[in-house]
Formats: structure tokens, sequence, C-alpha cells
């Protein structure tokens, strides 16, 4: 999966990213790498609790390619 990640260094030094398309789906660090590294494994359980918060008929599941 690809997702747009928005990084900008805040007024303190830290660096803060943004998943535009997951609302909510924030994190920050130190580096710019570790800002990168942390919005992976926010993307990861944001991901997992919209999952677990949503039961769904498989049989209406579509997959879709855009």
């Amino acid at each position: 999966m690809k997702l747009h990640v928005i990084i900008e260094q805040d007024k303190a030094g830290y660096y803060v990213a943004e998943v535009p398309a997951l609302p909510g789906c924030l994190s920050q660090g130190k580096t710019y790498e570790q800002a990168l590294d942390n919005i992976k494994e926010a993307v990861e359980g944001w991901l997992e609790v919209m999952e677990s918060k949503k039961q769904f008929d498989p049989a209406h599941l579509v997959e879709v390619a855009v």
C-alpha cells in the first residue's frame, strides 16, 4: 500500500508526520528518519484498529485499483 505522508519540522525542532488519507494518523520524531519510522508504525496501528472496528460480509468485499 502506498500513502502520501507530509513531514514538517515544527518550531521545537521535531519532525511531525501526517497521513492525510487516514484521519488522525499522526506521529513525530527527533529526526526525519525517526518520524518516518514512527509514521509507518502509526499507519499499521491505524489500519489494525479500523479493521477491528468494522465487521463486514466478505461476500460484499470488492477490490479496486486506481
